[in-house]
């Protein structure tokens, strides 16, 4: 353990990842609640491996690594939107992309020949990784995906929900659900930079989940979710500070255990209705 002066003075060193933090929890709290809505958990994985390729080809470069992250991203969420309309065609489609993203991705490392701690910080994710720069893109890119998720909600909302008859009453599906892949492929290029690319879906996926266990309120669900999503990120990361370890492994058992208590409460909730009925 550290003594308080030091975690004070460490704080300001890592001020631009608790802000990074915070803006990615409320934003992919937001978006995880409708990859849960059109079971699409497993394309977040699958993007994240592209978007993980993408980001060492840039390290290996020399380039931006934000800019080399959204390029796989993209790739991979326009891939999935354009080729996977249907559940076992998407599956198929990631189970192709995310051995292809991964083994890409080891490849660039292995020819890296900078530090070993740059290499690690993609897979596991970085406490003090986010530079000014960075953090001008990361929150440029979450401010881009919630104001286009925000126009987008009312029929994105529909589509998940029913998507025949969203069809039937003149929705764009394709042009929504192809919309809210490159939102969600952009969302996780930003979420790599955090938390790395092998438990990104801690960020994206758990949240939502969690808040889907204790409500079925179209309001309540996404504001749960960006909560959860939030707390994660920020006390991850203040955690994180004084410890060894990277930030992933903190955030990750933070979302889980929210998962957990949300799914026991869930669970208290639905017997006791059961019992008053």
């Amino acid at each position: 353990m550290i003594d308080l002066d030091t975690y004070v003075q460490l704080l300001g060193l890592v001020q631009n990842s608790i802000i990074a933090g915070a803006v990615l929890g409320l934003v992919g709290g937001l978006v995880g609640v409708f990859v849960m809505q059109r079971d699409m958990a497993f394309a977040v994985h699958g993007i994240s491996e592209l978007s993980f390729a993408g980001a060492a080809g840039a390290l290996l470069l020399g380039v931006n690594v934000v800019a080399g992250s959204l390029v796989g991203s993209l790739i991979a969420a326009i891939l999935i939107g354009l080729l996977g309309a249907r559940a076992r065609d998407r599956n198929s489609i990631i189970g192709v992309l995310m051995p292809a993203g991964l083994g890409l991705g080891i490849l660039f490392l292995a020819l890296y020949p900078g530090r070993s701690a740059n290499k690690f910080s993609l897979l596991t994710g970085q406490i003090i990784a986010v530079d000014s720069p960075q953090l001008a893109w990361l929150v440029g890119i979450s401010l881009v995906v919630l104001v286009a998720l925000l126009l987008i909600w009312r029929p994105l909302t529909f589509d998940s929900l029913d998507p025949d008859v969203a069809a039937a009453r003149g929705v764009p599906s394709r042009f929504v659900a192809l919309a809210f892949m490159v939102l969600l492929g952009l969302i996780v290029a930003v979420s790599v930079q955090i938390i790395g690319a092998l438990l990104v879906m801690a960020l994206l996926v758990t949240p939502a989940a969690a808040a889907l266990r204790v409500s079925a309120s179209p309001v309540l669900v996404p504001m749960l979710a960006s909560v959860f999503g939030l707390f994660s990120a920020v006390a991850g990361i203040l955690l994180a500070i004084a410890g060894s370890l990277p930030i992933s492994p903190y955030i990750t058992t933070i979302s889980f255990a929210i998962y957990v208590v949300c799914r026991l409460v869930g669970r208290a909730s639905r017997r006791r209705l059961r019992a008053a009925v």
